[in-house]
């Protein structure tokens, strides 16, 4: 089940690009995409690649096929592709009853990777492998060089598989015979395998291309290549010689020369036209867009505010300590930072805060350092700072009071940054002298549209259902709270619903038509009571009771050590639960089982890449690792993959083979005229199975304590004064 919700602003920024003379003859130069969903011309790759940190969409009618992608960057030299392409030469199987009038789909991984970047006299080289653990409708292998020229960029290459038009002997047979073989398109099995056996084997085609950007155009470009694709081979080419799904056969080629336009109607949407094989036209467009950086062109409406009268201010906090906590405490809260205790020893002034605004913690903790420095008498001349979140404390930080408001005019946070201390911290109520009471219960909470989706089934492509949903958070005290989530049914196409799970596993997930179906008019997602604990610095402890999730409620806990200036951290988990019934509200069914794992996790200190390693007892009763692998970047954007493998068989899982997936987590703040922590979430698993799942309880211990490790403020020194 797809939950999401509705932010029409993603795909509204744009930005301008280049600046020397050349780019406004020949502007908006940033790759463009193929009909296959990757950087390339027309049908063929090139070895262009995004800046890291992107992210990009593609969509292309080539008949007989609708191909949608999402494209993604971790890194400036790797391209990875999640691929749908709607069939419409084939039904979705051979059994009538079951197809309807439901074309076929097929999904796909594909990869590039860059091996050399482009220089004066060398072409930039890149390796790619389409399809790389699915059906192997559209299996093919390239390795490909692209080279500028003034405003042409020129690229060749040799491929395998569905580009090997020509077979030409494989270049590769030098190191053995062995490569001149390769397994055939459908191999067997569930699918979603890593066929090696097939990867550069075989007899090989040859493509290449121009793109020629025409001048004063704003950066309209004119495209030809010549197509190495075996368009009779791929998918159901031959129609019914090719499989019982299909019906009629692929148009073959007229002519391998392919010409087309693209245009970008700004730097990060392109629409294209071309004529392929010589007698189908095509269309599609792309949008794509970087999320490595800050975006500083949105200017935020809510600036530092300046305290009015700060020096009368100071006077009256000098003559009354009383007064002075509690004009931290009015100003403080106005900023929306919320004074939890505070107090004063000699020079020293200690505060303890919360907030929500801010996804920098450094920024947060910078912007209640001004206040102080506004409104604390001359006598102070220490600010230490603790973050409180969830009632446990992330983390202390000591600022030389002279050192931050000399360098604040100047925004010189590297020279600050030397006399500022940051380290663990344990929270002690009793340790404070002002504990300003708080209005417990306080309730949080946000109603907003979302949309539940099932896609690429039998019994349609898309099924939506778009709710009004309430989410809501009860303190009930600083590290006890209710969090609820609720929806009610606006309007949907479900119930043409009625694929049923094949699954010989206990089904975990896969009744998900089940609840998408028996919970259209209102339901409960999550109603979890949560107490948090913080027994020693850099140890951190959560128990939960109630509805955890979607389809399963119960009781548990998750504890997590994350030492402060280190880069892991170790936790374990150990639930008790019971599934819920199809309706999402109070009932249980009757199937129960016992849930936990230990948890690793690394952070690569040059890459930042996060491995998370979970090992230990699915919903389904089946036992192994689960695998995930992360990268965020500056601005909060963040990307992911992972993978699963359990004492379960190939057989036992069903179609997939093996749990995987990828998902990204977009920060609204990049899109925001002002400050907010909020993320726009999307993930992906080709399918949905039983196998490899874990319990979603929401308010994991890692997440909740991001701000608990020190390399977070390296990370965002430069927020200091923002």
């Amino acid at each position: 089940m797809k939950k999401f919700t509705i932010h029409l602003l993603f795909a509204l920024i744009s930005y301008p690009t280049f600046a020397d003379i050349n780019d406004y003859i020949y502007p908006n130069r940033s790759p463009s995409f193929s009909n296959y969903g990757t950087a390339g011309i027309i049908q063929m790759p090139s070895a262009r690649l995004h800046e890291e940190g992107s992210l990009a969409i593609s969509w292309s009618h080539n008949e007989p096929y609708l191909r949608g992608s999402v494209i993604a960057y971790p890194f400036s030299w790797l391209e990875a592709t999640y691929g749908y392409t709607d069939i419409n030469n084939a039904l979705y199987s051979n059994v009538s009853s079951f197809s309807g009038s439901q074309s076929y789909k097929d999904k796909g991984f594909d990869v590039k990777i860059r091996l050399f970047r482009e220089t004066n006299l060398l072409p930039s080289i890149a390796v790619g492998i389409r399809d790389l653990a699915g059906s192997n409708q559209f299996e093919a292998e390239y390795l490909v060089a692209s080279k500028f020229f003034k405003n042409f960029d020129f690229t060749f290459g040799l491929g395998w598989g569905d580009l090997s038009h020509g077979r030409y002997k494989n270049p590769l047979s030098i190191f053995g015979d062995g490569v001149n073989q390769r397994v055939t398109n459908n191999v067997g099995g569930q699918g979603g395998e890593f066929v090696t056996d097939r990867y550069f084997r075989g007899t090989v085609g040859v493509f290449g291309g121009v793109e020629m950007y025409i001048p004063n155009t704003k950066g309209l470009r004119f495209k030809v290549e010549y197509d190495s694709t075996n368009y009779l081979e791929e998918a159901f080419g031959l129609g019914r010689a090719a499989s019982p799904f299909a019906y009629k056969p692929v148009e073959d080629t007229e002519s391998r020369i392919n010409f087309g336009f693209t245009y970008p109607v700004n730097k990060n949407f392109h629409v294209k036209a071309s004529y392929v094989k010589g007698n189908t036209f095509n269309f599609g467009f792309s949008y794509a867009l970087n999320l490595s950086k800050k975006n500083k062109k949105l200017k935020k409406i809510n600036p530092p505010v300046p305290i009015k009268n700060a020096s009368i201010v100071r006077k009256v906090n000098a003559s009354n300590e009383l007064f002075f906590y509690r004009s931290i405490l009015k100003n403080l809260n106005e900023r929306e930072y919320y004074l939890q205790k505070a107090s004063v020893d000699e020079d020293v002034l200690s505060v303890a805060f919360s907030q929500s605004t801010h996804a920098s913690h450094m920024q947060a903790a910078g912007r209640v350092a001004r206040v102080l420095e506004e409104i604390s008498p001359k006598n102070i001349s220490t600010f230490n700072i603790i973050n409180i979140n969830a009632g446990m404390a992330m983390y202390s930080m000591e600022i030389d009071r002279n050192s931050f408001s000399k360098n604040l005019l100047s925004n010189s946070f590297r020279v600050a940054a030397r006399d500022i201390k940051i380290k663990p911290e344990k929270y002690e109520d009793r340790s404070y002298k002002y504990n300003p009471s708080k209005p417990f219960p306080v309730n949080f909470y946000k109603i907003e549209p979302t949309l539940r989706t099932q896609i690429g089934g039998p019994d349609g492509f898309f099924f939506g259902d778009l709710r009004l949903t309430y989410d809501g958070e009860i303190l009930f005290d600083s590290n006890l709270s209710l969090s609820t989530s609720a929806s009610i049914g606006i309007t949907d196409n479900l119930d043409n619903l009625k694929l049923a799970s094949d699954s010989i596993l206990p089904h975990v997930r896969t009744d998900i038509v089940q609840y998408l179906k028996n919970s259209q008019k209102y339901n409960i997602d999550r109603f979890q009571l949560n107490y948090f604990i913080n027994p020693t610095p850099n140890i951190y402890g959560k128990m939960s009771v109630g509805l955890l999730e979607t389809m399963f409620a119960g009781i548990g806990s998750e504890f997590l050590y994350r030492p402060f200036d280190k880069n892991y951290g170790i936790g374990a988990e150990l639930w008790r639960v019971q599934q819920r019934d199809y309706d999402l509200m109070f009932g249980l069914r009757d199937y129960i089982t016992t849930t936990g794992h230990i948890n690793f996790y690394y952070i690569e200190p040059k890459s930042r890449i996060l491995f998370a390693v979970r090992g230990g007892r699915f919903l389904a009763r089946d036992s192994g690792l689960s695998f995930d692998f992360s990268r965020r970047f500056k601005s909060g954007f963040q990307l992911g993959v992972f993978f699963s493998r359990t004492d379960i068989s190939k057989r036992e899982f069903g179609e997939g083979s093996f749990d995987k997936g990828f998902y990204f987590h977009v920060p609204l703040d990049f899109f925001s005229t002002t400050y907010t922590k909020d993320v726009f979430t999307w993930g992906l698993k080709p399918l949905t199975r039983d196998g490899a799942a874990p319990l979603n309880h929401g308010f994991y211990l890692w997440g909740v304590t991001e701000q608990a490790h020190k390399q977070t403020f390296f990370r965002d020194w430069d927020d200091l004064y923002d």
